[in-house]
């Protein structure tokens, strides 16, 4: 690794700490905003009660010393703090849980998505114009179009209740199936087009016309040339789309109740759990900045040719 290269990625995970200490500043600070407070909904709480829960949850101390509190937890110790609706657990704990299932379940998806993605993208692009290239934009322009949570829905009356070839519960194996091809439906579209466009620029450019000038292999040429210059765009879209998977989860997994975090959060947002809200919104969006980060630096390796300033 050059000095140069070693510069930028220095330069990139410093900003990507510096987005990340704006994310908990900013999450802090809105959940302050809001108004009403975590002890609202509690029956019958006197104002000797609310201010005693408030003097353990610390939240009777200046706004601006339970920010550098909440700060200095999180740097030193990875700590979020207690949750307010789920008495006796951590919110490091209760995120903790929740990713065990939702990583696997967006890692699943995502490679779906990669792999199938590719292929059909290559596939339509070597045979444009023909009735597989336009049935396959057609297809992939409906999964692109149809939100998420009513793709599910759909699969779940056609699979779970009309067909019943799968449980609609997402707390079993068999059950995971219909959430993970949910989630990968999607960025299995995007990736489709992203390849099919970047290989039909590809196959145009010179180098691949002297390539089959010099009597190269076709295969040869759409594997070893055309079809790995075509992923840059793929690696691009493919670090953030695998944070959305696991962030943009969290409407399939109430649909399915997969006991993720994504189905964590929104019940978190129903009960006013403040410290969930945050916890989760802080590490949720710490995984996009992240993959955003390994996605630039994966520039580099794939395409050397690549100026990296």
């Amino acid at each position: 690794m050059n000095s140069k290269t070693a510069l930028y990625i220095l330069k990139r995970v410093l900003l990507a700490l510096f987005t990340v200490f704006l994310v908990i500043t900013i999450t802090f600070f809105a959940m302050k905003a809001v108004p009403g407070g975590p002890f609202m909904s509690e029956k019958a709480v006197s104002p000797e009660v609310q201010a005693a829960l408030e003097a353990k949850y610390g939240l009777d101390k200046p706004v601006m010393e339970q920010y550098f509190t909440y700060v200095k937890g999180i740097v030193t110790e990875f700590d979020f703090g207690p949750s307010i609706k789920q008495r006796g657990r951590d919110v490091t704990d209760i995120i903790v849980t929740g990713m065990k299932t939702s990583i696997p379940l967006g890692v699943a998806a995502a490679g779906i998505a990669l792999i199938v993605g590719v292929i059909l993208g290559a596939g339509a692009a070597l045979r444009r114009n023909t009735v597989f290239d336009k049935s396959i934009m057609v297809s992939m322009t409906a999964f692109v179009s149809m939100p998420s949570f009513i793709m599910g829905s759909l699969l779940l009356l056609l699979f779970a209740v009309a067909l019943q070839w799968l449980p609609a519960n997402g707390t079993t194996k068999a059950g995971l199936i219909l959430p993970i091809i949910t989630l990968s439906l999607s960025p299995m579209a995007h990736i489709t087009r992203l390849t099919r466009s970047s290989m039909l620029d590809v196959l145009g450019q010179d180098y691949i016309r002297t390539a089959k000038a010099k009597g190269v292999s076709g295969r040869k040429i759409i594997f070893g040339h055309a079809l790995k210059n075509s992923l840059i765009p793929v690696i691009t879209y493919f670090g953030p789309m695998l944070a959305y998977i696991v962030t943009g989860s969290l409407v399939v997994e109430k649909i399915f109740a997969v006991p993720g975090i994504g189905r964590t959060f929104v019940s978190s947002i129903t009960d006013r759990d403040y410290p969930v809200i945050m916890g989760t919104t802080i590490v949720l969006a710490t995984l996009i900045v992240f993959m955003n980060l390994v996605s630039d630096i994966l520039y580099k390796v794939v395409d050397p040719r690549i100026n990296l300033k």
